[in-house]
């Protein structure tokens, strides 16, 4: 039996040793390999004295080594952080101070990086991947992996023990954290693996990174299934045409990520010179995809399924929705049914469960459900809701709350119709607008502003930023993305910015973004 993510690993050398567990570029690492290399990284940790729930960082791009470092940290019995090495410096600093992390995982690729990151004074001991001159003891992989015992550690780790944490934008300005346990993360492989009858001989193209909670089909579901994990390189993101050499020289069967690479791909992709009928399953998530677009894919790609995946990073995933050949492209998709072994509640602002059709916040309860937020317990208990035990149901029940406002359509898939807070998707992101807010004000010039959501054709949704300066301020559009980009990752970065004498509120004297959002298109 199955009972952590390490075991994934372990199972998968003993059935297929020899067979590719992921690729990257021309690289390729198998089961047995990883099983191996797992131990090594775990043994080293652990003589370092990490013990077990200790937070580790892992601090870089796509690469083979990600695989190494997520399945080593959790054998050792420790957490799992991933760190986007994008990110700005000051997140970098709030994340590694916040979970305490005392060793990170990198590699060469990051190394410019890591001399600003270490420039300030931080809880980090060690590092790993990079020998240098750093302020704190360091070890290349050449010395993991030549000194270090391949023997399993058999490290004792239980299904509820806490395996990583995935941070998110959070509403006060600074990132939360989503702790997720070994059953929680091994659930999800373990329903998708079956949903999607993923099976020895897929090829699985992974193309978000590992700080996206998307990227957990590929290190999870996929080895779980003892299939091959195509790990999408940067450049192959930016660039649409040779994405799509790749798809067809890896012989891709399933093929998940955010709508817009798939639009990316459609556009500029030149598929109808490439042969994708390996592919036999695409899936998309994060956001809606434009149906036109979908429309124009789905007729390329006949002969693959395509699934609409919702699900919000706390509990992984909770419905699907494969989408019919002949569906109607001036319709919305639908989010579709909850999943196996998973339930759903839809309330209303009362919490009151609302009648069929009607709209009302969507709350779920699975077995894929997180824990809570890393060190913030008042937003874990707003987070979720307690149904007290009765007649009916003996036992108290535990729903974590989506914030999403849905309702059931006469097929009882469910439809969105909305967010109850300030936080949107964008780009497959997830972004608190009040965490932007929260940016722009830090900057002296800037008196009051209005985030809000803009309508986008290709995007779905971008961001707009209604600004007034204080008196005798100027400031240019760059200067303020400028500011921005030392608080806010790239995808949270307003792509519109609009200077307004007065920013619109309403009776109460709040800031009116509904407002904001509707008379955008004529703000100059």
């Amino acid at each position: 039996m199955i009972f952590t993510l390490p075991q994934i690993i372990k199972q998968s050398a003993k059935l297929y040793p020899d067979k590719d567990a992921f690729r990257y570029g021309n690289t390729a690492i198998t089961y047995g390999e990883l099983s191996i290399k797992m131990n090594q990284l775990a043994n080293l940790l652990i003589s370092l004295g990490i013990k077990k729930g200790d937070r580790i960082g892992i601090f870089m791009g796509r690469s083979l080594e990600t695989a190494i470092a997520l399945y080593g940290i959790s054998n050792a019995g420790a957490v799992f952080v991933p760190l986007d090495p994008q990110a700005p410096l000051s997140r970098t600093h709030f994340l590694i101070n916040d979970c305490d992390i005392k060793c990170l995982i990198t590699n060469s690729a990051q190394k410019r990086t890591l001399k600003s990151v270490l420039a300030d004074p931080l809880s980090l001991k060690n590092i790993i991947g990079i020998e240098d001159n750093w302020p704190v003891e360091s070890y290349s992989w050449t010395t993991v992996f030549e000194n270090q015992s391949k023997e399993d550690p058999n490290i004792n780790i239980l299904e509820k023990d806490l395996a990583y944490i995935m941070y998110t934008s959070g509403t006060t300005g600074q990132p939360k954290g989503i702790m997720h346990t070994h059953y929680s993360g091994l659930s999800y492989a373990k329903l998708s693996k079956a949903l999607y009858n993923v099976n020895p001989n897929d090829r699985v193209g992974n193309h978000s990174p590992l700080h996206f909670d998307i990227s957990t089909f590929g290190y999870f579901t996929t080895p779980l299934a003892s299939a091959t994990t195509v790990i999408v390189s940067e450049a192959h993101t930016k660039m649409p045409a040779s994405l799509s050499q790749l798809i067809e020289k890896e012989q891709l069967s399933i093929w998940y990520s955010v709508p817009l690479a798939l639009t990316q791909l459609l556009h500029k992709g030149l598929l109808e010179e490439k042969n994708m009928t390996s592919l036999r399953w695409v899936l998309y998530g994060g956001e809606p995809f434009p149906p036109k677009h979908l429309k124009q894919l789905m007729g390329l790609w006949s002969q693959a399924q395509f699934s609409n995946v919702y699900g919000p990073a706390e509990v992984n995933q909770c419905t699907f929705y494969t989408i019919p050949k002949n569906f109607d492209e001036t319709q919305s998709i639908p989010l579709g049914a909850i999943w196996d072994n998973t339930e759903m509640l839809i309330l209303d602002q009362e919490d009151q469960i609302v009648k069929q059709g009607e709209q009302g916040e969507l709350l779920i309860r699975s077995a894929t459900m997180m824990q809570g937020y890393w060190k913030q317990k008042a937003l874990s208990q707003k987070g979720f809701y307690k149904m007290e035990a009765s007649a009916e149901s003996p036992i108290e029940k535990i729903f974590y709350r989506t914030g999403d406002l849905v309702r059931q359509d006469e097929n009882r898939n469910l439809l969105f119709m909305g967010r109850k807070d300030r936080q949107i998707k964008t780009r497959g992101y997830r972004v608190e607008l009040d965490e932007i807010e929260t940016a722009l004000l830090r900057h002296a010039a800037i008196q009051s502003v209005g985030v809000f959501p803009v309508k986008d054709e290709e995007y779905g949704q971008l961001i707009g930023a209604a600004i007034v300066l204080k008196d005798q301020h100027k400031l240019e559009e760059k200067e303020i993305r400028n500011h921005l980009s030392n608080f806010l990752p790239w995808y949270a970065i307003p792509g519109q910015l609009f200077f307004l004498d007065e920013i619109p509120r309403t009776s109460a004297g709040k800031v009116n973004h509904k407002l904001l959002q509707k008379q955008s298109i004529n703000l100059t």
